[in-house]
C-alpha cells in the first residue's frame, strides 16, 4: 500500500461556517485502519493491549460467517478519556484518536473537528502470512483485469432509456448512483412500507446551522423534536422552537433551569416530556438538582405542567431524575433516588419513587409502545437488575424477568418487541455484551445475542436506561453497524449494517454496504424500512440512505454538501452521542452537551445544523 501524501502544516483557522479546528495527528485525508484488527471474517486470539498513542494497523477484510473478536469499543484510548457528549471539544492534553468519526477526548472539553483523517498503515496485526511483493503485483495487475471487464459488462447493462441518472437509485458505494448490497430478492418487511420517499434531486443545501448560545459552564441541551412545522432543541433555560425549514425561532419557552433530560417519544398531538432544574446555576458552584419534570406543547411551546415529588431515597428533598420517558399517557421518571410516574395531560401523580425491604427500586424505563422498568435489587457488590412490563396506569408489575446476576445496569432497546441490553460480567463494550429477546407479554426469555462493542457499534448509556444509539428493532430483527474494518481501496475504513433474528437468535442474510469510505449506522425505522446514515470520507458528504427491510437494498434519500467548510460542521458531533433526526427531507444533526466557554481560536461551534432537500 503506497504512502498518502503528507498532511497540510496548519488548518485554516477562523470562525465561519464550519470552520476548521487544528486536527489530530495524522493531518487531513481519508480515515485509518482501526488498530490491530486480524482479516475481518477470521477470528483469531484477542491481541495484546497496545499503547493508545499508536494504533497498529490492519490486514485484509473478509465478510464473516461470524464476526471475529477486535478491540474494545474505542480502542484505543488514554485511560480516563470519554468521547464528547455530542459536541466537539478542546483536547485535555490526550491525543485524539485519527481516523475515527468520534476522534473525541476527555468529557465536556471543546476538540479538534470530528474529521476523518488518514495515516499510512502502522505495524502490528496480524490476518495471517504476508504476500510477496511480486505477488501483489500479480494479484493487482489481475484485479484491475477483472475490474475493466466488469466495467464493460456494466456499463453495457446499465444503457438505455433517455441516458438519465436517477439520482434516488439505491446505492452501496456511498455514492448517488449504482446498484445495492442487497442480496434479497421479492416479499415485504414485516413492518410495512416506509414513508420516507427520495426526493427528485437528493442533493442538499445548508438549510440552518444554530449557533452555540452564551453560557457559563458545561451545559446539558439534551433534545431534539420534529414536528411538520418545527424543529425543538433546548438553549439556555430555556426551549426553543425553530422553523423546521429556516431555523427562525418559532417560539421560546422560559425555564427556571436547565434541561436535564429528554423524552425520546412524542405523543400523536405532539407533547414531550422533560426534566429540568428548578433554578438557575450560580457560579462558583454552578450546579442544581434535576427535580422538575414537565410536559411541552411542541406546537404552541406552551408548558403544560410541572411537578416535583419527594420519594424514600431523597427523605425530605425532592426527588432527581436523570432521564424520561413516555407511553400513550403515562410519563415515566427514572434516576438512583428511585422511579416516578405522571398523567402526561394533567401531571396527576401516578407513582412515587420508591424503596422495598429488598433494596429494589426502578432506575428507569423504555418508553414507546409499552412502559418497562429496569429495576435494581440488592447490594453495590451483589447487584440483581430486573426488567418488568408495567401496568402504565399504577406501575403494577404484568411479569418479570432477572438478568444474570452481577449486572449492575441494564438499558432498553426497545419496548415493542422487547429487547434489553446488557454487560454481563464487564465482557462487553459501550455498555453492551449481549442483547436479550423478551416476550413482551411474559418476560420470557426467546433468544440472546451476542454483539460486544469490539464487534458491533451500537452503545448504550452506562446507567441510563433508555440512551441506545445505533441500534434499532423492527420486523422481528434488531439492527446493528458492524465495526468499522478497512476497505477494498488504498485508504479508508467502511462497515456494513446486519440483522439478527429476535426469535432465534441467530444472524440473518441481511448486509447493508457502507461502501468505500462510507460507515453506517441506523438512525431509526421507518415502517418496515430502516434510516441509516452513512459518516463520509475526507472528500465527501454524509449521506441519509433508507434501506428496504425485505431486499436491504438502499435509497439514498441525502446527500450532503462535499464542500470542506460545510463537512467540517456536519462532522464536528460525535455519532456515538449526537442527536440525528430525519424526517420531511430534512437531516438535523445536534449536540447534547455544550462545553465549557473557551478562550482557544478554534473554529465556530454549533448547537445544531440542519440539511435540506425540501426547500
Amino acid at each position: 500500500m503506497t504512502q498518502p501524501p503528507p498532511p497540510p502544516n496548519q488548518p485554516p483557522q477562523g470562525g465561519g461556517f464550519g470552520a476548521p479546528q487544528d486536527p489530530p495527528p495524522g493531518g487531513f485525508g481519508a480515515p485509518t485502519p482501526p488498530p490491530q484488527d486480524p482479516s475481518y471474517g477470521y477470528p483469531q486470539t484477542p491481541p495484546p493491549a497496545q499503547p493508545p498513542q499508536t494504533p497498529p494497523g490492519q490486514p485484509g477484510y473478509g465478510y464473516p460467517q461470524t464476526p471475529p473478536g477486535q478491540p474494545g469499543y474505542g480502542y484505543p484510548q488514554a485511560p480516563g478519556q470519554e468521547p464528547g457528549y455530542g459536541y466537539p471539544q478542546t483536547p485535555p492534553g490526550q491525543p485524539g484518536q485519527p481516523g475515527q468519526p468520534p476522534g473525541q477526548p476527555g468529557f465536556g472539553y471543546p476538540t479538534q473537528p470530528m474529521q476523518p483523517q488518514y495515516m499510512p498503515p502502522q505495524p502490528g496485526g496480524s490476518g495471517g502470512k504476508k504476500l510477496s511483493t511480486q505477488m501483489q503485483i500479480i494479484i493487482a495487475a489481475s484485479l484491475a483485469v477483472v475490474l475493466i471487464v466488469g466495467g464493460g459488462i456494466w456499463f453495457a447493462s446499465s444503457k438505455g432509456g433517455d441516458g438519465k441518472k436517477d439520482e434516488s437509485k439505491s446505492s452501496s458505494g456511498g455514492g448517488s448512483e449504482g446498484s445495492t448490497g442487497g442480496e434479497k430478492n421479492g416479499g415485504k418487511a414485516a413492518d410495512g412500507p416506509g414513508k420516507e420517499k427520495a426526493p427528485a434531486n437528493i442533493h442538499s443545501k445548508v438549510a440552518f446551522q444554530l449557533p452555540e448560545p452564551p453560557r457559563t459552564d458545561i451545559t446539558s441541551v439534551k433534545g431534539s423534536w420534529v414536528t411538520d412545522k418545527a424543529y425543538v432543541k433546548p438553549g439556555i433555560n430555556s426551549l426553543v422552537g425553530h422553523d423546521a425549514a429556516k431555523g427562525t425561532p418559532l417560539w421560546t419557552l422560559p425555564l427556571p433551569g436547565q434541561i436535564c433530560a429528554a423524552s425520546r417519544h412524542v405523543s400523536e398531538d405532539n407533547k414531550a416530556a422533560i426534566v429540568f432544574e428548578a433554578a438557575k446555576r450560580l457560579p462558583p458552584k454552578n450546579f442544581q438538582k434535576c427535580t422538575e419534570v414537565g410536559v411541552v406543547d411542541l406546537g404552541t411551546g406552551k408548558l403544560l405542567w410541572s411537578k416535583s415529588v419527594k420519594g424514600d431515597k431523597s427523605g425530605d428533598e425532592k426527588a432527581a431524575f436523570s432521564e424520561i420517558t413516555q407511553s400513550g399517557t403515562t410519563v415515566a421518571a427514572g434516576g438512583t433516588d428511585g422511579g416516578a410516574a405522571f398523567d402526561l395531560n394533567s401531571g396527576a401523580v401516578r407513582w412515587k419513587p420508591t424503596v422495598n425491604a429488598e433494596g429494589c427500586y426502578d432506575m428507569g424505563y423504555g418508553g414507546g409502545p409499552a412502559l418497562v422498568a429496569a429495576r435494581k435489587c440488592g447490594t453495590y457488590d451483589n447487584p440483581q437488575v430486573i426488567i418488568q412490563g408495567l401496568n402504565p396506569d399504577n406501575g403494577t408489575p404484568a411479569f418479570s424477568y432477572k438478568l444474570p446476576a452481577g449486572v449492575g445496569y441494564a438499558s432498553i432497546v426497545s419496548t415493542k418487541p422487547l429487547v434489553v441490553a446488557a454487560d454481563v460480567g464487564d465482557t462487553g463494550s459501550g455498555g453492551i455484551s449481549d442483547f436479550f429477546s423478551l416476550d413482551d407479554k411474559t418476560g420470557a426469555l426467546k433468544a440472546k445475542i451476542s454483539a460486544t462493542g469490539d464487534k458491533f457499534q451500537a452503545r448504550c448509556g452506562s446507567t441510563e436506561v433508555e440512551q441506545c444509539q445505533k441500534v434499532v428493532v423492527g420486523n422481528g430483527r434488531i439492527y446493528l453497524p458492524t465495526a468499522d474494518h478497512e476497505g477494498s481501496g488504498e485508504f479508508g475504513d467502511t462497515n456494513e449494517i446486519v440483522s439478527f433474528d429476535l426469535a432465534t437468535g441467530k444472524p440473518t442474510s441481511d448486509r447493508a454496504d457502507a461502501g468505500d469510505r462510507y460507515t453506517m449506522f441506523p438512525i431509526r425505522m421507518d415502517g418496515g424500512n430502516i434510516i441509516a446514515y452513512k459518516w463520509p470520507p475526507y472528500d465527501k458528504g454524509g449521506q441519509v440512505v433508507s434501506i428496504d427491510g425485505s431486499t436491504f437494498k438502499q435509497t439514498v434519500l441525502v446527500e450532503n454538501p462535499a464542500d470542506k467548510a460545510v463537512r467540517e460542521a456536519e462532522t464536528a458531533f460525535s455519532t456515538d452521542y449526537a442527536e440525528y433526526r430525519y424526517a420531511n427531507g430534512r437531516l438535523y444533526i445536534g449536540a447534547v452537551l455544550m462545553s465549557k466557554p473557551s478562550s482557544s481560536s478554534f473554529g465556530k461551534k454549533y448547537l445544531a445544523v440542519a440539511f435540506s432537500t425540501a426547500d
